[in-house]
């Protein structure tokens, strides 16, 4: 053999070498001190996890997140908690964390998928949350707030700022509760906002006759009335002493308001709400029981509210005292499928809910225990725009309240896309299929930036094939089978009523925006169930009261479980104005 054919056997050699190298380093990587490494990759909500799990003597010793794109409140239990409980069990078959279940199932899928490529047996190990801490079965507080969203945040901040001790208890593994997972944008009259683009001609009346409305005037006009007063600086209130940053430039007109007035919190969801919302309690040390499901309101013998009875998520009985009193803040009943159709039946489980699994109605429950007053309960609103495979809100759709359109299969506008929520839930259910699709350009999309703001929402709409980019409109139509004709004659319209300022089909009330040019975004929709109106009775001191009309003393609550603001139907962006002005009020008057 020549010198030449030696070297060439001697570099496919050691290309063989490096190559037999990286393919096993693709799967573990042995380290000195004998711990082995494995990389794994799950499919989680918003994309892929990616994880390294490092293990030593057939045991986790440690998982580190390499990459993600999981909401960052709702992800936190999933990389703390059960991370413990996966590395307790040493074994990826633990149980998801409620309220996290698809970040949970990416998370365990991207740890089975190392524990399978580093190809090693693990050793038993013990039941997870086995090890759990107890607590001290008797706990003394000033305040008990029950829920930890905007209305349990405000009012927990409120009452610790005016001297009170206060804990939060929340069920769920995670804070947040809806205002979480909403849009987070909130109404308010003669904002900042509004005049920085210019609105001059908002104001408190005007809020106030909008949200009356909306209700069908079937709200308490006292409440209402303090709502529209006090929006404004419940909004100053978020923007300057929790530090929410809002949209400076930009603001949404929602179904039933007749100005354009929701601030918009930058992401253009809750989570920036409750980002801030849980620095300001750890700046304040207000102690926050996660996996704490309050169970019973503790009374004395003269009837008044002195604490709660809780369960932790480890089964322990644990009492909650609080000298002042409780705050019910927990939220409504929209995935209690039995509680709604208890008081409307037609909302049963061929429905889908927007609400986090906690929004069970247990705070209505236990202040019914003890006699505690309801009303509206049979008004229980469905929001339009929600994705038909899950059931959620889409944020994508945002785009509706800058001109985006609504059609039906055949292709035609059917509702004015300003309506109220109800309004236009009750057309699309009246639409072949019980659908509808909802279009828009390029150019509203620059306006309305709901794309670049919700980008994993955008794209996963679009692998489930219910959001389709089209550039042209006859492409849009054939993706969903509308008849393209009919569909162009629908656009032909609503470019000459943009040109004109009236729309001769559905007085549209903003006016329409022209749709000539594309690229175009067509995305299909249902209505899912999003907000319950219904609640407990309050007065104007947020003071629950009982059936015969008296004050049941120690106990308040605020909002979506009481009942007396929204009437028949709550407006959009209604929902953080009301949760952050009554949960102050309740604050304070509970420590007065």
């Amino acid at each position: 053999m020549n010198k030449r054919a030696t070297k060439i056997i001697a570099l496919v050699l050691s290309l063989c070498l490096i190559f037999t190298m990286t393919a096993c380093g693709s799967k573990e990587d042995s380290t000195a001190d004998g711990v082995i490494k494995s990389i794994g990759i799950g499919n989680g909500k918003h994309g892929d996890i990616k994880v390294e799990v490092s293990f030593a003597d057939g045991k986790i010793i440690d998982i580190k997140v390499l990459e993600q794109k999981e909401n960052e409140v709702l992800a936190e239990p999933v990389y703390t908690k059960l991370k413990e409980n996966v590395m307790q069990a040493n074994s990826s078959e633990v149980d998801a964390i409620s309220g996290s279940s698809e970040t949970s199932k990416g998370y365990l899928a991207a740890i089975a998928d190392a524990i399978s490529k580093a190809g090693i047996t693990l050793a038993a190990g013990s039941a997870a949350g086995s090890s759990a801490q107890t607590e001290e079965a008797v706990q003394n507080f000033d305040v008990v707030v029950i829920g930890a969203g905007g209305a349990g945040f405000s009012a927990a901040i409120e009452a610790k700022q005016a001297g009170a001790n206060v804990i939060i208890l929340e069920k769920m593994p995670t804070v947040g509760g809806n205002t979480l997972i909403s849009g987070g944008e909130m109404n308010a009259p003669n904002t900042w906002v509004q005049q920085a683009v210019g609105i001059t001609d908002d104001n408190v009346e005007l809020f106030y006759e909008d949200t009356m409305k909306g209700g069908d005037n079937v709200g308490n006009p006292e409440m209402v009335r303090i709502l529209a007063e006090q929006a404004l600086g419940s909004a100053e209130w978020l923007r300057d002493e929790i530090k929410v940053e809002f949209i400076p430039d930009q603001l949404f007109q929602f179904g039933g308001h007749s100005r354009k007035r929701a601030l918009i919190p930058v992401g253009h969801t809750g989570a920036e709400l409750i980002k801030k919302f849980k620095a300001k309690t750890d700046e304040l040390q207000i102690p926050i029981k996660t996996d704490m499901k309050a169970e019973k309101l503790l009374t004395d013998a003269n009837g008044k509210v002195t604490g709660v009875e809780a369960t932790s998520g480890a089964g322990q009985k644990i009492t909650f005292n609080a000298s002042k009193g409780v705050i019910i803040a927990s939220g409504g009943f929209g995935s209690n499928v039995e509680m709604r159709v208890k008081y409307n039946p037609e909302l049963d489980d061929t429905y889908m809910s927007t609400d986090t699994p906690g929004s069970t109605g247990d705070g209505i429950v236990m202040a019914q225990e003890i006699n505690a007053d309801i009303t509206n309960m049979k008004n229980i609103q469905t929001y339009p725009i929600c994705n038909p495979k899950t059931g959620v809100i889409s944020l994508v759709a945002d785009s509706r309240f800058d001109g985006a359109i609504l059609i039906n299969q055949s292709g035609e506008r059917f509702v004015e896309e300003l309506e109220r929520r109800d309004v236009i839930s009750q057309a699309i259910l009246a639409q072949e299929g019980r659908y509808a699709y909802q279009l828009w350009n390029q150019g509203l999309e620059e306006i309305s930036k709901t794309i670049a703001a919700h980008p994993d929402e955008y794209e996963q709409m679009i692998k489930d094939g219910v959001l389709y980019k089209a550039d042209t409109l006859e492409d849009a139509a054939k993706f969903f089978n509308i008849d393209p004709a009919k569909l162009q004659a629908t656009i032909d319209k609503v470019n000459e009523y943009a040109k004109t300022g009236k729309d001769l089909d559905f007085n549209h009330r903003a006016g329409l925006v022209s749709l000539a040019k594309g690229p175009y975004f067509i995305q299909k929709a249902v209505p899912s169930v999003h907000h319950t109106m219904g609640g407990l009775v309050i007065d104007t001191d947020t003071r629950v009261l009982n059936t015969e009309g008296k004050v049941i003393e120690g106990l308040f609550a605020a909002g979506e479980v009481t009942g007396v603001i929204h009437g028949s139907n709550r407006l959009g962006g209604n929902a953080i104005a009301d949760i952050i002005t009554f949960g102050r009020i309740s604050g304070k008057q509970i420590v007065k």
